[in-house]
């Protein structure tokens, strides 16, 4: 088939976001499969598409909220209210304005667009009339947007977030009605969809990062005892990075050490001495393997996480909230599940001190590599054939 993949941030050679990651193993098994795929979105600015000849460039611009000045959240802040829009859709109809659908309309026909979550199309309802569509759900938005709502309590941040829920729950229903199908990361994402349920199917993702068979990989010296990565400027994730730093870090004996990489908010509370904030790393996978155990911390948030099936790619043993195992119905032997601070900082305690007498508790994550691609190259091919019919 000839298909548009039409997203807010175009893959790049070396994904940084679970979003990216997301996208670009969707992009991928898309291609094995042998169908045509052209991207239309954004880049960063100063980046470059993974794959320039099948990528058509919208534009250049920073949109997300960690990075961009004062004055531009006001023009997207402002644009969102004139047009009645949620803020995370109007600054892509400012980015994208007499650009994008363009773009598309003049390479089509397509046989299917891929609407890679719903905010391009929430920005722009017009995509949905040129071709049959799917929807990928990255996350149910609005859920989403509701639990930042009450993580930030009252005040301006409190009203924006829940402004943007009641919104992108409109958005979020009216494309479910519209779109042939709809693919989720999670089967509570999908029974989320009510009625449109039984016209969507879960897409088992895997991440950029290959297998590592614990019996032949090169093993790393490890620095840290526990390791947490994330793109923590958005606000989901930092919740769950809060939780630890605030109620499971403290709780920690002071001789074990904790890392925490990836991109964080500019302004952060004091973190207590044994954690250290190292930023965005070179070699995600070379971190995770430099930490005895991983700790995954969700506490908000739908979808799946990909921090959590990079952990199991890896092979490395993890303490995990429920929520950070969503849409798994089972789980490697060396995860332990725990949701109180205090059940949580004791199963680190204990792995971690398994692991310093010898016993790295690493397992083969092989066979989950192959089971996640198979079962999705088959949710894809169900999923385009439908949307066809």
């Amino acid at each position: 088939m000839r298909l548009a993949f039409i997203t807010s941030l175009i893959p790049v050679a070396k994904p940084d976001t679970g979003f990216e990651i997301a996208n670009a193993a969707i992009l991928d098994a898309l291609r094995s499969a042998g169908h045509e795929v052209t991207a239309f979105g954004f880049l960063r600015p100063g980046e470059a598409p993974a794959d320039p000849a099948q990528a058509v460039v919208i534009g250049a611009v920073d949109i997300e909220n960690a990075v961009a000045p004062a004055s531009r959240k006001l023009q997207w802040l402002g644009s969102a209210l004139s047009r009645g829009l949620p803020v995370a859709c109007a600054k892509l109809r400012l980015a994208g304005a007499g650009k994008l659908v363009e773009a598309v309309r003049t390479r089509g026909p397509f046989d299917a667009l891929i609407l890679n979550s719903v905010m391009l199309p929430g920005a722009f309802p017009e995509l949905t009339t040129l071709g049959p569509c799917v929807l990928v759900e990255h996350n149910i938005e609005h859920v989403s947007a509701g639990q930042n709502a009450a993580h930030a309590g009252t005040g301006l941040m409190g009203w924006l977030y829940a402004r943007e829920s009641r919104l992108l729950e409109a958005v979020e229903t009216r494309l479910w009605n519209e779109v042939g199908y709809i693919w989720t990361l999670a089967e509570e994402d999908r029974l989320a969809l009510g009625p449109a349920a039984t016209k969507a199917a879960v897409l088992p993702l895997v991440s950029g990062s290959g297998p590592q068979p614990a019996a032949t990989a090169e093993p790393i010296a490890p620095a840290f005892d526990v390791g947490m990565i994330g793109t923590w400027t958005w606000q989901p994730n930092f919740i769950g990075l809060d939780w630890f730093l605030r109620e499971v870090a403290p709780l920690l004996p002071a001789d074990i050490s904790v890392a925490v990489a990836g991109r964080l908010p500019a302004e952060m509370a004091p973190v207590p001495a044994q954690v250290r904030l190292v930023g965005r790393v070179a070699d995600a996978n070379a971190f995770l393997q430099s930490c005895h155990v991983l700790a995954l911390s969700s506490r908000a948030g739908t979808g799946v996480q990909l921090k959590t099936i990079e952990a199991m790619q890896l092979g490395m043993p993890a303490v995990a909230t429920t929520l950070s195992c969503r849409g798994f119905t089972t789980l490697p032997e060396n995860f332990s599940l725990a949701d109180r601070p205090e059940t949580f900082a004791q199963a680190l305690t204990e792995r971690v001190r398994t692991a310093r007498e010898g016993n790295s508790q690493r397992i083969d994550g092989a066979a989950f590599m192959a089971i996640q691609r198979d079962a999705l190259a088959s949710a894809l091919a169900a999923g385009l054939e439908a949307a066809r019919r």
